[in-house]
């Protein structure tokens, strides 16, 4: 029987989850990711989930790192949001969602990016 947490939703292994959010210096867009990264934890019952920002600083760290723009979450190493053909590098982010181009994912798709990463 799964465990539901308090949005109803089955709640993941929060322990077995590695989250990071990349991104670049003084990126405007890193408190907003950070906040909706935390709210879509939080609504899909993975609120003990712990996750760590890291900062890019040079294009050797981006290639390292799958880096394709700031800021860049990471489920278990893995870009959920990753598009064919977007070469790694510095430089701001930007996410096709519902309502059109935007420097986060939509909360939804984070939700269920998280949900697929937590049965992983």
């Amino acid at each position: 029987m799964a465990l539901l947490g308090a949005s109803g939703l089955p709640m993941g292994d929060a322990g077995d989850m590695e989250i990071e959010v990349l991104v670049v210096p003084d990126c405007p867009n890193e408190q907003p990711a950070v906040e909706q990264l935390r709210q879509a934890l939080d609504d899909t019952g993975l609120r003990e989930t712990v996750f760590t920002t890291r900062v890019i600083t040079d294009q050797a760290e981006a290639e390292r790192s799958g880096f394709t723009g700031s800021p860049t979450i990471l489920i278990d190493g893995r870009d959920p949001f990753a598009e064919p053909g977007h070469a790694p590098g510095l430089a701001c982010r930007v996410y096709q969602t519902p309502d059109g181009l935007a420097g986060l994912p939509a909360l939804e798709e984070l939700r269920q990016a998280l949900r697929t990463g937590s049965r992983s």
